[in-house]
């Protein structure tokens, strides 16, 4: 780009160059040009005639650059709404998706709204999960855990920044952070795609721990299947988002472990994207196999 551009004749020229890393180009383009010049995309309509100096030039150029090398707009602006919460993310955390929300209006099918209630959501990622539910059930109390301490630090500045206090955040692995504590429901989008996925190659920005899981894409709910049962209240829930082509693998893992209530519901274009299951209080849960 050459300085002194207008500010229509840069968001043609940038759209061009991102036509190829994004499938709205023109809508990326608006946005970059509003976080370099720190205005509204109304202005940017208002104003076509307006031209960028050289330095707002240089700033666009290599936001554009960051966009055309594949590099997520979420990642790019730092933050991404969740249920109409604006969410910080980073490269540390999976940018949080539509279809998540599905298991946050499961999960808010369970919570009462007007007595106390116990949830953890294991692999908060930037805690979007967690902190939906507890924006909506603020006399929920909600533990938040991940493995990586730079998502738990991401999820712990929305919780301060969006002033949630009901949310406690512990570092640990699955249930290794809460093993002293059963919960009335346990909420999880856990990782889920194989490893020799090809969709991997689109996602290659974000982390791929929260992403893959085994050979088969299916490591991490194995594991959730054979830990959650010492958890979980009697009585209670567990909530597990995974593959759209992997209910029934889902169903026969859990069934292996003795779950029971097996039940999948489908994501926004109506595939299977969330199982809840309760755990059969008969069975010895420091002896899964038992019968």
């Amino acid at each position: 780009m050459n300085d002194e551009l207008r500010i229509d004749t840069a968001l043609t020229h940038a759209a061009k160059q991102l036509s190829d890393a994004s499938d709205s180009p023109r809508l990326d383009a608006e946005l970059l040009l509003c976080r370099t010049l720190d205005v509204t995309r109304s202005y940017l309509f208002a104003h076509p005639d307006d031209t960028l100096d050289a330095l707002a030039t240089e700033r666009f150029e290599s936001l554009l650059q960051r966009r055309a090398s594949g590099l997520p707009m979420a990642y790019i602006e730092g933050r991404r709404e969740f249920w109409s919460l604006p969410l910080m993310v980073s490269p540390a955390t999976l940018i949080p998706r539509p279809d998540t929300e599905i298991l946050v209006q499961q999960a808010l099918m369970l919570i009462p709204r007007e007595s106390a209630f116990s949830v953890v959501d294991l692999g908060t990622g930037s805690g979007a999960i967690a902190l939906a539910l507890a924006n909506e059930r603020p006399l929920a109390s909600i533990t938040a855990t991940d493995c990586s301490k730079d998502a738990l630090a991401i999820a712990q500045e929305n919780a301060r920044q969006l002033g949630i206090s009901n949310v406690e955040f512990r570092a640990g692995n699955w249930t290794a952070a809460v093993t002293e504590n059963q919960y009335d429901l346990i909420v999880s989008n856990p990782p889920y795609v194989a490893e020799n996925d090809p969709a991997l190659a689109a996602l290659s920005f974000e982390p791929q721990t929260a992403l893959r899981s085994g050979a088969d894409g299916l490591a991490d709910i194995r594991l959730l299947s054979r830990q959650c049962p010492t958890i979980l209240k009697p009585g209670g829930t567990m909530l597990l988002e995974h593959g759209a082509d992997q209910q029934s693998a889902v169903e026969r893992i859990l069934l292996a472990d003795h779950w029971t209530n097996i039940a999948c519901v489908t994501d926004l274009a109506g595939l299977p994207r969330v199982t809840s299951a309760s755990f059969n209080a008969d069975i010895d849960v420091s002896n899964p196999s038992s019968p």
